[in-house]
């Protein structure tokens, strides 16, 4: 299947309405699950499964320097895989994990706590991974890592949520 970039986007007014939902949450929605984001969404195009990405960050900050950390623009432009740069970081609401069917916080230790505090109610829905962020590894061995456990979703996903096409 050839992938069009065009109909690769994360403006949420352009997207396809699915009714799978899965919500990426990191610190700040800048580096880590936007590409778990990107990444996602565009695999799931290729795989031609049902389900949709967005991300979400826990405790942003007030400015952020920039839409997209430059870690994450210069790995999707190694991918090839398009983007959006004009999306600033967004901050997680309960509404987002209402409407999500699955959350997954990119790193339990960075993450529990903050979501154990500003998201009781939903805490016992969030799946974890073991992510690290530039304070405990590089860019160059997390990204990597992280594309790997997208894509190990992506083919969990296909498997157990075939499309009825």
């Amino acid at each position: 299947m050839q992938r069009k970039s065009e109909e690769v986007t994360n403006d949420d007014a352009l997207r396809v309405e699915s009714k799978n939902q899965i919500l990426f949450l990191c610190t700040w929605n800048y580096y880590r699950s936007r590409f778990a984001e990107i990444y996602f969404n565009w695999e799931a195009d290729a795989a031609n499964i049902d389900w949709r990405a967005d991300s979400r960050g826990l405790a942003l900050p007030e400015s952020i320097p920039n839409t997209l950390s430059k870690y994450t623009i210069d790995y999707l432009a190694r991918l090839a895989i398009p983007y959006d740069t004009l999306r600033k970081p967004m901050d997680a609401t309960e509404e987002d994990f209402a409407k999500a069917d699955r959350v997954i916080a990119i790193k339990r230790a960075e993450h529990h706590p903050i979501i154990q505090k500003r998201f009781e109610t939903f805490a016992d829905r969030v799946e974890y991974w073991d992510i690290h962020d530039i304070d405990a590894s590089t860019p160059e061995e997390q990204l990597p890592l992280l594309q790997a456990q997208v894509r190990s979703l992506i083919t969990a996903l296909a498997h157990s949520y075939p499309n009825e096409t």
